[in-house]
């Protein structure tokens, strides 16, 4: 039961990350582009929340 709740916290944080990062992208592109210290943390943003699905999927993967 606690690898459930644990994995769907994973793929919930993992998706708002994700959206935050975007939302602050078009926050960015909205003041002038993405090359900004915001629009770098938005990509990191992003980058964080994908690898955070990817390394979940795969951990998945190896236990069931």
């Amino acid at each position: 039961m606690n690898g459930g709740v644990h994995r769907n916290g994973t793929l919930v944080l993992s998706v708002v990350m994700i959206v935050i990062g975007i939302a602050l992208v078009a926050e960015a592109l909205s003041h002038g582009g993405v090359v900004t210290p915001r629009g770098l943390l938005a990509l990191l943003f992003i980058a964080a929340g994908i690898l955070r699905l990817r390394l979940a999927r795969r951990r998945d993967g190896e236990q069931g």
